[in-house]
């Protein structure tokens, strides 16, 4: 496993970008964010990144699995530092953005995302 960590809420506008489909994706951040990033993001315990993440790596969010696609310049030193990084679920062989981590996979919808999942990657 390379990381492990628990979800422990997410802000009133978190889940806006995973409902709408040209977007669908999700921030994550830990526990402690400033307010206005915690409004927008899915928020998890502070957890150390154990070893550095590569295309193919498995991604588990609440038990939906998803395989790692595509990884932006800056996603692992702000998943490490900060817990944050935007999740996207439109798969593809480029990042979106720097902090981007594609995945495809299973759909992941705003009703899967419960306080106490979590989200893994091996």
């Amino acid at each position: 496993m390379k990381y492990q960590s628990e979800i422990t809420g997410w802000g009133m506008d978190a889940l806006h970008f995973l409902s709408d489909k040209e977007l669908n994706f999700i921030i994550i951040f830990n526990d402690g964010a400033p307010p206005e990033l915690a409004e927008i993001a899915v928020l998890h315990k502070p957890s150390p990144l154990l070893a550095g993440l590569a295309i193919g790596d498995t991604v588990i969010i609440c038990d939906k699995v998803f395989t790692i696609t595509a990884i932006g310049s800056e996603a692992e030193h702000t998943l490490q530092e900060l817990g944050h990084c935007t999740l996207s679920f439109k798969g593809g062989p480029k990042p979106d953005r720097p902090g981007c981590i594609m995945l495809e996979g299973d759909e992941l919808l705003s009703s899967d995302i419960l306080v106490g999942g979590t989200i893994e990657i091996f």
